[in-house]
């Protein structure tokens, strides 16, 4: 659990980097960057056939630096490369076809399992590998239509003439002045609408979709005045349990701010200080003022996701306590992996206490506080004055 800062971005950045340049060297030979080169220059002519493997090999090496930064972006363009990479692998004649065929499947796979940690979707990363992508896929159109152009009608003669054609064809506009006349050029065709809805929509998403996740929530979180958020206690979700902690919390006079996966239907009154947004997001974390915070409770219904936000409170390097809370018995191991300073399992304690009381046992003060306050940083039970605090 503790390797989260570097697991499992870093492994996966080199597994697709390592990735690209297999493909590269598989399809080009060593001399791949030369040939890259050449290509950039004009100096050099390409089979259409190798159009794919070079836009994904090259982009798998960029890309990868971006999965470093955890960015969803970029775990989104590493889907649609290694998707891409794998799907040209049976067209390919050389002899580890199949075993670069398997490699993408199971990073495939790999990206897929881990689709929680690429969680970062900040503007400027959006921006920079949508640019990124579309600029691959304009050269992969423009190109290709060029390479292709004695199969169109009229024929293609000209890089101007391919990139009016490889414009017109990935925005669905379609005017019919030229048109694929063979199957190739015609599969050609149908690539370039896939690949052009598919990465047009994900570059907007990556780009406008923090924006306006931002205004909402800006927008949510604005209730008069806000209070100094610092050496304050940050309650997450909106359970009885958290509910009841923050108004016991507020009745002793501590600054409390609340942190909601949703704004309640009915509301919160005005002098309730409050953030709405996704609880294991370090930048909502950090605009609830987690990072100076006295102490962060999760208390989510969810074991896993308080498990999550614990994690995330830590990456954020402040000296805030970390409170997990508990609902299920069979997670209570688990959420001790990732080691908050307490874990509280009050239903837990219940079924325990309702047999305790029909069997006639004694229930002591210190009993009940050893029960519900359990240590997480070392898997033992916190003394009940330490709990306590």
């Amino acid at each position: 659990m503790r390797s989260r800062r570097w697991f499992p971005q870093v492994p996966l950045a080199a597994l697709l980097c390592a990735g690209g340049v297999w493909l590269l060297q598989v399809e080009f030979g060593r001399q791949w960057p030369e040939i890259v080169e050449q290509l950039v220059h004009g100096t050099r002519t390409l089979s259409p056939g190798l159009l794919p493997p070079l836009v994904a090999g090259a982009g798998m090496v960029i890309v990868a630096f971006g999965l470093l930064l955890r960015s969803r972006m970029a775990w989104a363009m590493a889907i649609l490369l290694s998707a891409i990479a794998a799907a040209s692998m049976p067209f390919g004649e050389h002899r580890h076809a199949y075993l670069l065929l398997a490699y993408f499947v199971v990073m495939l796979a790999l990206l897929a399992s881990e689709w929680r940690a690429f969680d970062r979707s900040s503007i400027a990363a959006g921006t920079v590998f949508a640019l990124a992508s579309m600029t691959m896929l304009g050269l992969y159109a423009t190109l290709g239509a060029f390479y292709l152009g004695a199969d169109f009608d009229p024929p293609i003669g000209s890089l101007t003439t391919a990139l009016y054609y490889a414009v017109v064809t990935m925005s669905t506009v379609g005017y019919g002045d030229i048109t694929p006349q063979t199957s190739g050029a015609r599969m050609f065709t149908v690539s370039l609408i896939l690949l052009g809805v598919a990465v047009f929509a994900t570059s907007l998403t990556a780009v406008i979709g923090p924006v306006i996740t931002r205004s909402v929530q800006h927008f949510a979180n604005r209730r008069g005045i806000r209070m100094k958020r610092e050496n304050h206690f940050i309650v997450i979700g909106n359970t009885p349990l958290a509910v009841n902690t923050w108004r016991e919390l507020v009745r002793r006079g501590h600054p409390v701010t609340r942190l909601l996966q949703h704004e309640p239907e009915t509301g919160l009154p005005a002098h309730v200080d409050a953030v709405v947004g996704d609880p294991g997001d370090g930048d909502v974390l950090r605009s609830a003022g987690a990072d100076k915070a006295r102490a962060v409770l999760a208390m989510l219904d969810d074991d896993s996701e308080n498990a999550f936000v614990v994690l995330a409170v830590r990456e954020l390097a402040g000296k805030a306590r970390t409170v997990a809370a508990v609902n299920d018995a069979h997670h209570l191991r688990r959420v001790k992996l990732v080691q908050p300073d307490i874990v509280i399992a009050p239903q837990i304690l219940g079924g325990e206490l309702t047999a305790m009381l029909l069997s006639g046992e004694k229930v002591t003060a210190d009993f009940v506080m050893n029960r519900v306050f359990e240590q997480g940083g070392h898997g033992g039970v916190a003394a009940p004055g330490a709990a306590s605090t």
